[in-house]
Parts: structure tokens; C-alpha cells; sequence
């Protein structure tokens, strides 16, 4: 395919920031606004962020089963994080011992951008009047489980709900990057009061070997996910890795779908799930799905089918870890990056793109304890990496890899004290690159797709946090963020922001 140069109406497009000695400057500063925090707060024990509410069906995907030959429970037991109020003033404890698990929790995010944004130029139609600001999102979510055979007798059935309601804004948009989210806790959740998240029941057989779940569900609970994602805060990686719901047909918390899967295990350390999911048009949009209670299957055009097998091994003196692979198969109409119907490159066409039935993904994802410090052994270094690929006929990213490291109690007298950093690289598919170099050529077009305001070619995020565990259910984070090339494009400058993620776990 051909190629054209990028030209922005004989405009030279800024160039992006590439100065070693300022990024040296934000990571200091950052790591100065971590250490003040720090010093400002007491010592305490307790819960980390791999325990909020969002991360229940992945906890229950990470867990393996217990060494005891004798292990014979019906309903695997429910996650009970430490909370502010542990008992709930007795509620929670009544509940919990007729099998009802109920859990309440707030996240928090705020980020500010320390550079200056790229400067829009009065003539030009591509570039919006981008400012240096600042922003705050949040949510606050509420699950209930149900253990039926303890309720009613109803030997190994359990239901899952979930429920959200999201408020404010992101601060990527404000220097004109719509990839990555500087605050994973936006959009998604319809700005009403209660949006339905999930829905499910499940049956758990053979001692935990084999579950059967269905009914309203998020398929990136279930697959190529962990609880450890959002030990950081940008949406690069929190959530999951973005490169996973890179299609719009894509059920990824705090959107769900009619759907099903199966898991069983064969071992006690290794695990294999299938999964059915509808393909529901417009998953993220409120005019369909602003409640999360739309429950009619008008909108279903497509199915995705998920296949992932993991390993979780315990290496020497309790050194877990998980390692898994995995695909998918799609069979919703996503339209080509670069082809029209007829095979042409639709930007010099300007017919409809072609759709494809068959879309595909994989991935490969890890983590491994390492160490533990001062013979803890829920205390040390644990590093994560992994690898996402993606159809690049109908991708925006067409792969995404990512790596972080998360060091639990290096302090002694704070063992639930988190250092973290992660690192992640998306490329833009091919078709994305030559269709918007193309457009830019076109005098006869105003607007690129993605929002770009030039040609997508790679973009990546750097995050430094550390989470200091204030009181009990109380976490707060201070947090550095860097976003390289944003949105993908070289003539974006370069910003960095300084924020701060807290987690309340109320009940």
C-alpha cells in the first residue's frame, strides 16, 4: 500500500518532546510529591488495591485450590477485604452467615497535567484548542453474592452482582489524547445514580474442578485479565490492558452481555475456560445501554468466543504465580481499517468501509512473585508483563504490550505499603496509518477518524505510584503519569501529570 507524506494545510506540525532531562525532572518531582505523602501518614496494616469491587470474578479466576485432598466446598468462599466498617455495624455479619456477601466501596482518581499542551493554530481544522488542566473521576460500586446452598439448599449455585455509578472527567482529552485514559474510573457507566454492571449465576461441581456461569456478564472479567492491572490508575493497563476492547463489541467492566462460560480444572494449578458472548452494538453508549438494564437482544448482531488456559504455579518457600493464553474468535460486523467494499482504500473512495464476520485476537499474559521481604511471604517484588495482538484489518491498536513491577512492603514498618511502575507500548494498525495519511492528503476532509489530528503511529504510558495504606479500607495513592506520542501522533507534544488515586473500602 502506498504511503503519503503528512502535511497539515503547509502547516509544520510541532515536533514531539523527546528531552531525556525533562522526563528526569517530572520523575523527580513525581517521587518528590510521593515522599511528602508518604511522610504525612501513619502506620497501618492491611487491605492493597487488588481487593476492589471490580476485581471479584478475576480473584475468583486467580485463585487456585487449596493443597487439602479433603477440599470438598460447594460455593468457593466469597472475598471479604478489610473495610472501614468491617462489620457493618452487624449488617454485614448477619448477612454473611445466611450466605449474602454485600460490599461497598469509592474509587477516586484525580490527574494534572504539569506540561503545556500542543499549541492549536487559528486556521487549522484539525487541531482543537487543547488547554493544561486538570481532572477528577470516580465511582462508587456495591456487589452482592449470594450462596444459594447455604440460603436455600441449593447444593453449589451462587449468584454475582454488581452495580456502579461513575462521575466527572479525564484529563488525556484536554492535550488531545483519546487512546489511553488518565483516569481509568471514566466513562462507561451511563452519569446515572445505578448502572448495572453484571448479573450472573454460577454453579460450582467436583469440588470447585468445574464452574458453569451465564446470564448478564463482562467477558474481560473473565478473560485475559488480572486484580494486579489496577494497582495503577491510567487506562493503558488498569481494567485491562486497553488493546483488549479494542473492539466496540467488546464486553469490558463496567459494560456487560448476555453470555456464558465454562472453566474447569484439571489440576489444582492449571485452569481452562471457554466463553460465549453476544455481540451487542453499542455496548458504551447510553442511547443502548445508560442503565445497564437493557436486557432485550435487539441490538445483537455478532457473537465472541474466548478460549484461555492458565497456569499458577507456587515456586520454593510460596512464590505464586500466573501465567495464561488465550484467543478469540469474532463474529460481529467490524469494518475495515483501510478496504472499502470493493477493495479499495476507502479514503480516496469514500464508499463504505468492507465489514468482516471473522475477527480474531490473542494474547499472553504473566505474573510471577519474585522475592518476598523480611521472610514475608505477603511481602516482596512481584513483576507482570505481557503481549495483546489484535486482527489489524479492523484494529485500531493492532498489538499492545505492557510490563510493570509492584514491590509490596519494602518498608517494614508499612508492609502494606505499593510501590508501583508499569510501562506499556501500543502500534497502530497499518490500515489505521496509511487511511488517515490519506485523508490528511484529501483537501475534502475535515475530521480523521479516532479523533486525530494527525497520523496514529505508536504511543506509550509510563506510570511511578505508590499506595499508602492510611487507615483500615483506606488506601491512598500519589501517582506520576507520562504519556509518550499521545493519542499516537508525533506532533502532540509530550505531557506528564500528577495525580492521585484513593480506594475506601466502606463494608
Amino acid at each position: 500500500m502506498t504511503m503519503y507524506p503528512l502535511r497539515l494545510n503547509g502547516m509544520k506540525p510541532s515536533r514531539p518532546s523527546r528531552s531525556y532531562i525533562k522526563l528526569i525532572k517530572h520523575i523527580a518531582l513525581s517521587t518528590l510529591w510521593v515522599g511528602c505523602a508518604w511522610l504525612a501518614v501513619p502506620s497501618a496494616k492491611a487491605q492493597v488495591l487488588d481487593e476492589i469491587i471490580g476485581n471479584e470474578p478475576m480473584l475468583r479466576v486467580d485463585t487456585p485450590l487449596p493443597a487439602r485432598a479433603d477440599y470438598t466446598t460447594s460455593v468457593p468462599p466469597f472475598a471479604r477485604p478489610e473495610a472501614l466498617f468491617p462489620r457493618g455495624f452487624g449488617m454485614t455479619d448477619w448477612l454473611r452467615k445466611r450466605g449474602i456477601a454485600f460490599l461497598l466501596d469509592n474509587t477516586n482518581e484525580f490527574a494534572g497535567a504539569i506540561t503545556p499542551p500542543t499549541k492549536s493554530y487559528p486556521n487549522s481544522q484539525h487541531f482543537a484548542r487543547y488547554k493544561q488542566g486538570a481532572s477528577n473521576a470516580g465511582q462508587y460500586a456495591a456487589s452482592v453474592n449470594v450462596n444459594w446452598e447455604q440460603l436455600i439448599g441449593l447444593r453449589g449455585f451462587s449468584t454475582h452482582s454488581i452495580i456502579v455509578g461513575r462521575y466527572g472527567t479525564t484529563a488525556n482529552r484536554m492535550f488531545g489524547d483519546w487512546l489511553n485514559h488518565a483516569s481509568e474510573d471514566y466513562g462507561g457507566g451511563g452519569n446515572v445514580v445505578v448502572h448495572l454492571v453484571m448479573a450472573y449465576g454460577e454453579e460450582t461441581l467436583f469440588g470447585g474442578r468445574l464452574s458453569i456461569a451465564a446470564g448478564r456478564m463482562s467477558e474481560m472479567s473473565d478473560f485475559q485479565n488480572s486484580p494486579l492491572f489496577c494497582n495503577f490508575q491510567n487506562g493503558s493497563i488498569c481494567g485491562r490492558p486497553k488493546a483488549a476492547t479494542d473492539s466496540s463489541f467488546t464486553s469490558g467492566y463496567p459494560a456487560a452481555v448476555w453470555g456464558g462460560r465454562i472453566r474447569g480444572r484439571p489440576s489444582r494449578f492449571l485452569y481452562m475456560e471457554l466463553g460465549l458472548y453476544a455481540g451487542e452494538n453499542g455496548i458504551y453508549k447510553n442511547e443502548q445501554h445508560r442503565t445497564g438494564f437493557k436486557f432485550n437482544g435487539g441490538n445483537i448482531n455478532g457473537f465472541r468466543l474466548p478460549y484461555e488456559m492458565g497456569w499458577e504455579p507456587i515456586f520454593g518457600k510460596n512464590h505464586p504465580g500466573h501465567y495464561k493464553i488465550g484467543g478469540v474468535l469474532m463474529t460481529a460486523p467490524n469494518p475495515d481499517n483501510y478496504y472499502d467494499v470493493n477493495g479499495q482504500p476507502y479514503a480516496l473512495t469514500h464508499r463504505r468501509a468492507d465489514l468482516h464476520h471473522d475477527g480474531y485476537g490473542a494474547w499472553f499474559m504473566a505474573d510471577q512473585h519474585l522475592l518476598n521481604h523480611y521472610k514475608d511471604s505477603k511481602r516482596g517484588i512481584t513483576a507482570l508483563w505481557g503481549f495483546l495482538y489484535n486482527d489489524k484489518r479492523i484494529a485500531l491498536r493492532e498489538w499492545e504490550a505492557y510490563g510493570g513491577v509492584i514491590d509490596r512492603g519494602l518498608i517494614r514498618s508499612r508492609p502494606f505499603d505499593t510501590l508501583g511502575i508499569s510501562f506499556t507500548y501500543e502500534k497502530i494498525a497499518p490500515g489505521v496509518q496509511a487511511t488517515e495519511t490519506m485523508m490528511l492528503d484529501n483537501a475534502q476532509y475535515n475530521r480523521l477518524p479516532n479523533h486525530a489530528t494527525g497520523v496514529q503511529r505508536h504511543a506509550a504510558v509510563l506510570e511511578v505510584n505508590y499506595a499508602i495504606h492510611v487507615y483500615r479500607g483506606v488506601i491512598f495513592q500519589p501517582l506520576m503519569e507520562y504519556f509518550f506520542r499521545p493519542n499516537g501522533q508525533g506532533n502532540l507534544r509530550d505531557a506528564a501529570l500528577l495525580g492521585f488515586k484513593s480506594h475506601v473500602e466502606i463494608f
